[in-house]
């Protein structure tokens, strides 16, 4: 062939290729490929961690969760840091500790005024994914807008605590597709507001909550006519579903019919649900088998999600994290639900899946918090180098995805403070092993240990004969007040 002829046909065959590779393929239903993989977090509320089938601890039905758990990184020892709503998901969002993200209440009218919610230019791991090419995507609980008047009207605003908000555009922190509420207990009749609506403009849905939201999610995942996202660009997706939060009872008779048959008294083997009559007694009674009904709604909800993404082929490069914003004592130690020291408030389930990349790990040592969340996810997906320098939380992600390295080696904890008087609540520290606490009650600090290992159940208190183990741990605790600025005296 002739060097010209040669060159024309090259050019030609270039030419060609380029276009096979760049020209947009119409109705392909194959995922685009792209450099990071793409996140969903299944965020729920009120989940205790030892209510997850696969731990074998509670008579709960969780088939779906047991199934994503066997091929998934599962921290039986995850905490909740602070145990109640808006603070837990500030520490998730933000990757600091409430006295530094400024939410160290939960957020509602009382709170309002000293600034409890989450601060508009705080940069949270949405914000840097969204400055990195990701497409975000928010359905569900948020709980982290104060209420402001003339109060939304809703149910949750007409008392003497107004709950409930909007949240504006410029405080979405990254996430474009919003569908999404404050905090609304009504799981049967939720209400929430479309990207686009105004404060006025949310609605309402006859439906169970994680059901619609399961649905939305779909609808996300599965992206028709690219109404959702651009599907050029990874994407994050967060659905937060409120139950198993009371109201409990407020369940599809479904799930409740789940435990008809399961006698009650098998439900009640833990030596620390309080006496049949007395009040907390009564309360984990009347209550425990709907919880478990809303913990096998959710699962049921959340096999939904695990499937579209398997039948779509999303699961090859999505990174799954399962997850609750902190615990539930159900009347257990006396408790009427979290916002506690004990270890059923402050447990979570945690489960990681990323399809070939994590291997299945049932861990039972390694421990973790809220804060950690936030430069893991930025690791596993490849931006460790955008990570903020100011987190309070240790990136996981070699640990998660490879075994190597370590944890922490302890966990801290504070909750039930009551804004602005940060000299309130608790304040503690948790090992391996043992959990130091410190509650102040009525003006009057009463110091708490438990052997976790030998006393699961925290049953006894050890501190006053304990002293060695108590001065080896609270060097930690007391560095750990003074690192964030924490007021809390422990004497």
């Amino acid at each position: 062939m002739k060097p010209k002829v040669l060159t024309i046909a090259l050019l030609a065959f270039v030419t060609v290729f380029a276009l096979a590779f760049s020209y947009p393929v119409k109705n392909s239903n194959k995922p685009v490929v792209t450099s990071h993989p793409n996140i969903l977090i299944v965020l729920v509320d009120q989940y205790r961690g030892q209510a997850l089938g696969l731990e074998g601890q509670e008579r709960v039905l969780t088939p779906n969760l047991d199934r994503l758990g066997k091929g998934s990184f599962v921290a039986t020892q995850m905490v909740a840091n602070y145990p109640v709503c808006s603070p837990s998901r500030a520490m998730l969002m933000s990757g600091k500790y409430p006295l530094k993200n400024k939410v160290y209440g939960n957020v509602n009218s009382t709170t309002a005024p000293y600034g409890v919610e989450l601060p508009a230019d705080m940069v949270c791991w949405s914000d840097i994914l969204k400055a990195n090419g990701y497409a975000n995507g928010y359905i569900g609980k948020w709980h982290l807008d104060s209420p402001q008047k003339p109060y939304i009207p809703t149910y949750n605003n007409e008392g003497a605590v107004a709950w409930n908000e909007w949240t504006a555009p410029n405080r979405r922190h990254g996430f474009d597709y919003w569908y999404a509420y404050g905090t609304y207990d009504r799981h049967m009749h939720p209400m929430y507001w479309d990207t686009k609506a105004a404060r006025d403009s949310f609605h309402y849905v006859n439906e169970w909550g994680p059901q619609h939201e399961a649905s939305k999610a779909i609808e996300f995942l599965s992206n028709v006519d690219n109404a959702y996202r651009d599907k050029q660009k990874p994407f994050s997706l967060v659905v937060s579903m409120n139950p198993p939060h009371s109201d409990y009872k407020n369940v599809p008779q479904q799930y409740v019919d789940l435990y008809k048959d399961i006698p009650l008294a098998s439900l009640l083997k833990d030596p620390n649900i309080p006496p049949a009559g007395t009040p907390m007694g009564d309360e984990y009674r009347n209550n425990i088998k709907y919880y478990y009904a809303c913990i096998s709604g959710v699962d049921a909800q959340v096999g939904r999600i695990i499937n579209y993404l398997k039948q779509s082929k999303l699961d090859n490069n999505t990174i799954v994290v399962f997850m609750a914003d902190h615990g539930n004592c159900l009347g257990k130690h006396d408790e009427i639900s979290k916002n506690n020291i004990y270890e059923e408030s402050i447990r979570i389930p945690f489960i990681v899946n990323w399809k070939g990349h994590i291997k299945p790990n049932l861990d039972n040592k390694v421990l973790m918090g809220m804060t950690d969340v936030y430069p893991t996810l930025l690791e596993l997906v490849g931006l460790k180098a955008k990570t903020p320098a100011d987190l309070d939380g240790k990136s996981m992600a070699t640990y998660i995805a490879k075994g190597l390295g370590s944890g922490n080696t302890e966990q801290f904890i504070l909750g039930a403070i009551n804004p602005p008087n940060a000299n309130s609540g608790f304040r503690g520290v948790r090992t391996s092993q043992y959990k130091l606490a410190y509650v102040r009650k009525k003006g009057a600090v009463e110091p708490y240990l438990f052997d976790l290992m030998n006393d699961p159940f925290e049953l006894k208190n050890i501190y006053a004969d304990n002293a060695s183990i108590v001065n080896k741990m609270l060097p930690a605790l007391n560095g750990w007040l003074q690192k964030t600025n924490d007021p809390f005296r422990i004497k």
